[in-house]
């Protein structure tokens, strides 16, 4: 079975993780590609930092910090002191000693006209994380965050990380611009991994800043909605609110509602509600958390999303990958 992860962060890494303990279990053959979003990377004192490919990376790896969710376990930051010692900004950026080592091999790979996929490879040769790992763009990408300008009536874009990490997200979001994204073209593999799939899975990555973002390269979204294999997503919503993160800022500024109803009305449906092909969906299948999302099955299904609603919560690697195996179920159930 060939099974293509379409991945941003904390969530995508431990939805795969959970996948990959469901298929040891089951004793299912399959090879699983994540490709992974870009748009988070940003270049800071001279390094390549690429957040969500080193999330994957390190949680599948078992190098993963499992009480933040991202960088090193046991990790330092006497870099990071140092930095601000010297009043080196940005500040607000968790550099980690062990992380930088790995932005250091990845920058010097760069500089040296190694293509990002390659050196993601390269450096999965240590992680061995049971995947096959790939950038959705070899091109640089960021996404940049529309805010209010510093004086009244004006606008600015400032990084995504910007927004996030020192701003956690408080400050209103009027537009996301992957720059870059127009002249930009998939990594070598990710679209023969989409049309090749025997089942595409959207995990509860950040639907906006995470898969959207993998969604806007060139030729990804079309090869997602023509695929043969029946492609399920799993809601990041729970309640109304996101599962990690901060989903809701993101959903906001675009003018979708938080819910897991409207995430999968945002994503669409790639059959309408008498079977026949749509104008630009993406979803046959959708999972929804049973105890507070249960009614969005009556309201998604009649629209063409065949729609479950299963436990949700990714408390511990069982519960996880019973999650995956849901997903890979109802795949099944909707393949044409």
């Amino acid at each position: 079975m060939q099974i293509t992860v379409l991945a941003g962060g904390i969530g995508g890494a431990r939805f795969t993780r959970g996948l990959l303990h469901h298929l040891r279990a089951t004793h299912v053959d399959a090879e699983v590609t994540v490709i992974g979003n870009t748009g988070d990377d940003i270049r800071l004192f001279g390094l390549q930092i690429c957040p969500d490919l080193d999330t994957v990376m390190y949680t599948l790896g078992g190098g993963i910090s499992e009480d933040r969710g991202w960088g090193r376990e046991g990790e330092t930051f006497t870099v990071k002191d140092e930095l601000a010692a010297y009043g080196v900004k940005p500040d607000w950026f968790g550099l980690g000693d062990r992380d930088i080592a790995t932005h250091l091999v990845r920058s010097q790979m760069l500089a040296a006209g190694y293509p990002l996929s390659a050196v993601t490879a390269a450096l999965c040769d240590r992680w061995r994380p049971g995947v096959s790992l790939v950038p959705m763009s070899d091109d640089r990408l960021e996404t940049h965050v529309v805010v209010d300008g510093d004086e009244p009536g004006t606008r600015k874009a400032i990084h995504f990380q910007e927004w996030w990490i020192r701003h956690r997200a408080g400050i209103p979001a009027y537009d996301f611009v992957l720059v870059g994204v127009d002249a930009a073209q998939p990594a070598p593999g990710v679209l023969e991994a989409i049309r090749d799939a025997d089942v595409v899975l959207l995990p509860p990555s950040n639907p906006v800043v995470s898969i959207g973002t993998i969604l806007q390269v060139p030729g990804v979204r079309d090869a997602v909605r023509t695929t043969a294999a029946p492609v399920v997503g799993v809601s990041p919503i729970v309640g109304g609110a996101p599962v990690r993160g901060m989903a809701d800022a993101c959903l906001a500024a675009i003018g979708v509602e938080t819910s897991a109803a409207a995430v999968a009305r945002h994503y669409g449906a790639r059959v309408d509600a008498t079977g026949g092909p749509s104008t630009g969906g993406l979803l046959d299948g959708w999972l929804v958390h049973d105890e507070t999302d249960a009614a969005a099955v009556g309201e998604l299904t009649p629209l063409g999303i065949a729609t479950r609603a299963v436990p949700l919560l990714m408390t511990d690697l069982d519960a996880t990958a019973a999650i995956a195996g849901e997903a890979l179920a109802l795949a099944e159930t909707v393949r044409r």
